[in-house]
């Protein structure tokens, strides 16, 4: 699992049916300590997050478990939302 903080919403009038329903967010990765690592991506939100939350989320095949229609096209989900980190 990887940590994240939600940096924006995609909207698309038109996604893959099989995305349909869900929410897709833009998130920045980021370290324990909460620095920006590499570039945002683009993951499925199974969990409801909003921007400026702190989530994990998971990539590659991982990423699919999550979602109920299956097979379905994600690259990374958001499957938690982080309420502190303990160092």
């Amino acid at each position: 699992m990887n940590l994240g903080k939600v940096i924006g919403t995609i909207w698309a009038t038109r996604k893959n049916e099989q995305l349909e329903g869900l929410k897709m967010q833009l998130i920045q990765p980021v370290s324990a300590q909460e620095k920006a690592i590499g570039t945002p991506i683009v993951a499925v939100d199974t969990v409801g997050a909003g921007v400026g939350e702190l989530i994990y989320y998971v990539t590659a095949y991982e990423a699919v478990i999550p979602l109920q229609k299956k097979p379905a096209l994600a690259d990374a989900s958001i499957v938690g939302i982080v309420d502190r980190i303990e160092l």
